[in-house]
């Protein structure tokens, strides 16, 4: 009977530690999923910066790309389907009027 105590508590207190750990690590690999498959969308030319959304949604990672070019700053939308593993890139968004 004690035995089965010390297993259950075990169970109800160590396991969630194990499987946040791994949460963790499972986050920060989808980041980095994102990240370069953004990357590897954006245009290549002139500096880029892929701001990924750091949990996405619950189908759809998601990060706002910043191409700058001697022409100006363009911002793109990444989109990323966590089932296929495929991303896709918006066209550039027009420049904000600041009026």
């Amino acid at each position: 009977m004690t035995r089965s105590l010390v297993l259950a508590g075990f169970l109800a207190f160590g396991l969630p530690a194990f499987s946040y750990a791994s949460s963790d690590d499972a986050w920060a690999e989808f980041r980095a999923d994102v990240q370069a498959a953004c990357e590897a969308l954006s245009p290549k030319e002139g500096t880029v910066l892929v701001e990924v959304n750091p949990f996405g949604s619950e189908s759809y990672g998601a990060a706002i790309v910043y191409h700058r070019t001697d022409a100006g700053l363009d911002r793109y939308v990444c989109i990323y389907d966590k089932q296929s593993k495929e991303a896709e890139l918006t066209a550039a968004f027009p420049a904000a009027d600041s009026s």
